[in-house]
């Protein structure tokens, strides 16, 4: 049957199984939001505020449900309001299929109206990139592309389609099941785990008297969290995680030590320099997890377990690696490895581990001030396990990540690598769409959350109950914490003295605003936001100076302590 691009298009989606998109329309588009308009009856597009906010949020879908994402937006500035979003999926391997429109073919190159080479922009922050310039490749072109995005390491791939194709009739072929699997099997490039490797992996196993496990966000893509804990178990090894991680491991378990690096807890990090087997998995070895390479975990020996070849002895040299799927690896390794008694050694981790305890400002009334530990203590405690936490990026984020009890995978959403300022709102929208039975809390600082608050408006027009909750405290708060020890204090452009009235700017939206300057107060303002089920902004105002600890100065070991 003859089809235009449009239509193609919807039935590529069709075949992958998408039923949610997120976008936003403009002239190199419109034949395909035309074709969104007839498909309406099998396909929800989600209108957001910016570009930016729907790749954002097509990136919190995917992280929350495990599928690929997918956003829509036009060519030149509507592309290229796409970057930070690519670059945030790029970097925390979250597979999305990023659809651009661009101008048609004959005007490609000219200079023309809203003209980009998006295909060029974004070569370093995709797995693979496309612009179609012959219909008749653009159906496996989409199908390649959801191949390449979910496949091995996942992560975003760009189809930039030039609007006279869009707009094109061709002879479409419905793909047939055996056709879709050979486009799976084309995007996997990793080969099975030999049974020798998976030997010696034992083997280094069975020989460790003080094993440690770290924990990085592959567990939770490659959905080997079950497995993670069986190990743990079986060998008695303390685990600690990756801000990517966390949930990977259930952060309520004992042998659990939290954070490992520059914000990493006393004992991930001293367990990660006396172990005598370093078990790291799905991890890149970021420069906030190592610190200094010439002081990280000399005397221990490092295993690395990981489906990107690329990323083995790239910034850790390994004692020993294994190349592939962690729940392939984990699966086939533990009926090889037997039960392992580690009581001296737990015991010395756990002696390690420091109780954390919320600091109290009495104002004038008697009324105890905000705390971030004591926010997130009662968010912990009133929510069930049944809720995700998306974050910005910043103090709030770390705060959110050491205060509250992560027990399942996909939980805690939050951009890592990139450190994406202005992520949390959408990637919430996108969570809470991918997830509607699930309780949506997102985490915002107020300098983030001046980023992405134009995403209210999505928020409240689709009646999505998300709460976000600003911890205010008037600055930047992880940047004046740097100026403040690193710096002499010098607060270079780091005061927020300045609006809006968060309460007054989610009563403009339609939402439920909250002023909140006690624990009392917010306990009674957040309870009453999660039991209506509706939107609702709690701006919550914290001491300037509350800090981060612990915290291990910049390039130095992470036995470095600064705070404490």
């Amino acid at each position: 049957m003859k089809l235009t691009g449009s239509q193609i298009i919807m039935e590529c989606l069709a075949e992958q199984g998408v039923d949610t998109v997120f976008g936003y329309p403009g002239g190199a588009v419109l034949f395909i939001y035309d074709a969104i308009y007839k498909n309406a009856h099998r396909l929800n597009h989600i209108l957001t505020s910016h570009e930016q906010g729907a790749a954002h949020a097509a990136d919190g879908y995917a992280r929350a449900t495990g599928k690929t994402g997918v956003c829509i937006a036009t060519s030149g500035p509507g592309a290229t309001n796409l970057v930070t979003g690519i670059a945030t999926a790029y970097m925390d391997s979250v597979p999305v299929v990023f659809i651009t429109g661009n101008v048609s073919m004959d005007l490609i190159g000219k200079d023309s109206f809203q003209e980009a080479d998006i295909t060029g922009i974004t070569i370093p922050i995709t797995k693979n990139n496309y612009i179609v310039k012959d219909i008749t490749k653009l159906a496996d072109t989409l199908r390649e592309a959801f191949a390449i995005a979910k496949s091995g390491r996942p992560g975003p791939v760009l189809v930039d389609i030039p609007k006279n194709i869009s707009a094109e009739t061709t002879e479409y072929e419905p793909a047939t099941q055996d056709k879709l699997l050979s486009f799976n099997a084309r995007g996997q490039k990793n080969k099975e785990v030999g049974d020798i490797n998976i030997s010696e992996l034992a083997k280094f196993i069975k020989n460790s008297n003080k094993p440690f496990i770290l924990c990085g966000g592959g567990i939770e893509i490659a959905d080997a969290s079950s497995e993670l804990l069986t190990l743990a178990e079986k060998i008695n090894a303390p685990v600690a995680s990756t801000l990517m991680g966390l949930g990977g491991f259930p952060s309520s378990h004992p042998q659990f030590t939290g954070l490992l690096g520059m914000h990493g807890t006393k004992a991930s990090n001293v367990a990660s320099h006396k172990c005598d087997l370093f078990i790291a998995i799905g991890t890149r070895f970021s420069d906030r997890v190592i610190g200094d390479i010439k002081k990280f975990a000399l005397d221990t020996k490092i295993v690395h377990i990981d489906i990107d070849r690329a990323e083995i002895d790239k910034n850790v040299l390994t004692y020993y690696s294994v190349v592939g799927d962690a729940k392939e690896v984990l699966s086939k390794v533990l009926p090889l490895i037997d039960i392992k008694n580690c009581v001296d050694w737990l015991s010395f981790i756990e002696s390690l581990k420091l109780k954390a305890k919320p600091i109290e400002y009495n104002n004038k009334s008697g009324s105890t001030h905000l705390t971030p530990y004591g926010i997130m203590t009662s968010i912990d405690n009133i929510t069930d396990d049944n809720t995700i936490i998306t974050t910005d990026v910043g103090q709030h984020q770390l705060w959110a990540a050491q205060y509250y009890k992560y027990n399942f995978p996909r939980t805690f959403i939050s951009s890592g690598g990139f450190g994406t300022m202005g992520y949390g709102l959408g990637a919430a929208i996108g969570s809470k769409l991918g997830m509607p039975k699930k309780s949506v809390i997102h985490i915002a600082g107020d300098g983030s959350f001046r980023m992405n608050c134009n995403e209210l408006a999505t928020v409240e027009h689709y009646d999505l109950g998300i709460i976000t909750i600003v911890f205010n405290n008037g600055v930047l708060g992880m940047v004046r914490q740097w100026q403040n020890k690193f710096y002499e204090k010098r607060f270079s452009q780091t005061t927020l003295d300045r609006g809006p009235d968060f309460v007054k700017l989610a009563e403009a939206y339609g939402i439920a605003g909250y002023f909140v300057d006690s624990q009392e107060k917010f306990d009674e303002a957040f309870k009453e936001a999660l039991s209506s089920g509706k939107p609702a902004v709690l701006n919550c105002i914290l001491e300037q100076d509350c800090m981060v600890t612990p915290m291990v100065a910049p390039g130095t070991s992470i036995m470095n302590f600064v705070l404490d």
